[in-house]
């Protein structure tokens, strides 16, 4: 491991992103975060890039719902744009850099496809829940005429 680089032990991990020890070792398994470094005892051994991503998964998880496999359907893009961005800081050949930036582009795009879908379920599901509101007012109106006409 690099000199200098922060490391944190699973409990340090754990309380600062909110997750349980073991939900931690579960996206591990899963290939949602990278392994972690060893100690000569077995420990777990992460740094801030762990605590960076895992901060990603999370906010994924949260705002958007993402399913364990929509999850690792977001870290296999986020691994290929870097993987890309990287290799195309190196490419000379300006036909190859196009075709693999129009890769790229395909795959942001189907993710943003998928996010626009959750939206519109999300939108749906408020807008029911709104419907719902209306109405409990609408009875709550007419409850409450009710009951000053019994006065």
């Amino acid at each position: 491991m690099k000199e200098g680089l922060v490391i944190y032990k699973i409990e340090q991990v754990a309380k600062k992103v909110g997750l349980t020890k073991r939900t931690l070792r579960y996206y591990e398994e899963l290939g949602l975060i990278p392994p972690p470094h060893r100690s000569e005892g077995g420990f777990r051994l992460y740094t801030d890039d762990h605590i960076e991503r895992l901060n990603k998964l999370i906010n994924a998880r949260d705002v958007l719902g993402f399913s364990l496999q929509e999850l690792q359907q977001y870290v296999a893009l986020l691994e290929d744009f870097s993987s890309h961005r990287d290799s195309l800081k190196q490419l000379d050949d300006q036909a190859e850099k196009l075709r693999r930036l129009e890769s790229v582009e395909r795959l942001v795009a189907s993710q943003i496809e998928m996010i626009d879908q959750k939206l519109e379920r999300m939108k749906k599901v408020r807008s029911e829940a709104h419907q719902m509101l209306v109405r409990i007012g609408e009875i709550k109106q007419r409850t409450q005429h009710n009951l000053a006409n019994q006065e």
